[in-house]
């Protein structure tokens, strides 16, 4: 695991009687991907935005790479930021845009323009960078909002819904983008958002918000786990060693079959959070003890990720 890169504790912030974030406890480290999660209302944008010193905390406090937040100046040179809704100059084509950024953060004329073509390529906008803003589409905008926030080579990068709007070849390209961010800059990312797929395809660690205060935070399947999610699965096996497969999962905590009418040997498999701190975890004591009963597995599928089930579970959303 790589060094940490950002680590708050007890962070709180109140706007007069009501408290928008909650003693909020975080530790990422660097390539980590780290998941803000929340209904409306929950906190996520306001923790972004005293963590990236755009609001003071009312109480706790947090450093970056090491760098208190009592030191903002400092500190902001070394975090990106994307914000929900930033503005673009529409006149400006993408050369001028970063290259205004870069220079704002000290980079002579020569740096600058090395620094512009270079994330432009990165996010794929290379072709793009001589035409104006405002021909951009929604995706490319956020792409270029993204270069803007790598302009300083940041070691901890927040983005706040990167890709809420976009169309699903949009939102493929930034989420490709933010886990090459992660991979190989091994910066630290911080994504706010309430798309739940995004962070099931991105996130190593996540983090519930709910009324400001954090409700639960480790893997998705951490999560899933501590939620009592109900994960299943279907397992194929030779016809004739359907009951000896049945027999290795029977009487197992955690783990229930199904009724036995499913055709050519197939078997599901139920598993829940509650009696294991991680649903894979009970998937892979199925698989292990079936294949040590000498049953071969001819082909095994998941149920899609129920990560939507946890946060429902944690957040009472679904009785709102």
């Amino acid at each position: 695991m790589g060094d940490v890169t950002l680590e708050a504790v007890r962070l709180t912030k109140r706007f007069g009687t009501r408290t928008a974030v909650h003693e909020l406890n975080l530790v990422a480290r660097q390539g980590e991907i780290v998941g803000l999660l929340g209904p409306n209302g929950a906190g996520k944008t306001t923790a972004i935005r005293l963590l990236s010193t755009v609001l003071p905390p009312s109480g706790g406090q947090f450093t970056v790479a090491g760098v208190p937040h009592s030191r903002p100046i400092e500190l902001r040179r070394r975090i990106g930021v994307l914000p929900e809704s930033g503005g673009y100059p529409p006149h400006l084509t993408g050369i001028e845009y970063l290259r205004f950024h870069a220079r704002l953060f000290g980079l002579d004329r020569t740096a600058a323009a090395r620094t512009t073509e270079r994330l432009l390529g990165d996010v794929g906008l290379a072709e793009r960078g001589t035409s104006r803003i405002s021909t951009y589409s929604r995706g490319m905008r956020q792409r270029l909002g993204i270069a803007r926030a790598l302009v300083n080579e940041p070691v901890v990068i927040f983005l706040d819904e990167p890709t809420l709007g976009l169309d699903p070849a949009g939102q493929r390209d930034v989420q490709e983008l933010v886990r090459t961010i992660a991979r190989e800059r091994r910066t630290t990312v911080v994504l706010s958002t309430h798309i739940l797929p995004d962070v099931e395809e991105l996130c190593t660690t996540v983090l519930i918000l709910d009324g400001g205060t954090v409700r639960l935070t480790g893997t998705v399947s951490e999560v899933m786990g501590a939620a009592g999610v109900r994960q299943s699965g279907r397992l194929r096996v030779p016809i004739d060693l359907v009951d000896r497969a049945r027999s290795a999962l029977a009487g197992i905590s955690g783990i229930s079959l199904g009724d036995g009418g499913q055709p050519d040997g197939v078997i599901t498999i139920s598993v829940t959070g509650q009696a294991h701190s991680r649903v894979d975890e009970g998937m892979n004591l199925a698989l292990y003890l079936v294949l040590n009963a000498s049953v071969p597995i001819l082909r095994f599928e998941v149920d899609g990720a129920r990560l939507n089930t946890a946060f429902l579970a944690l957040t009472g959303e679904a009785g709102r």
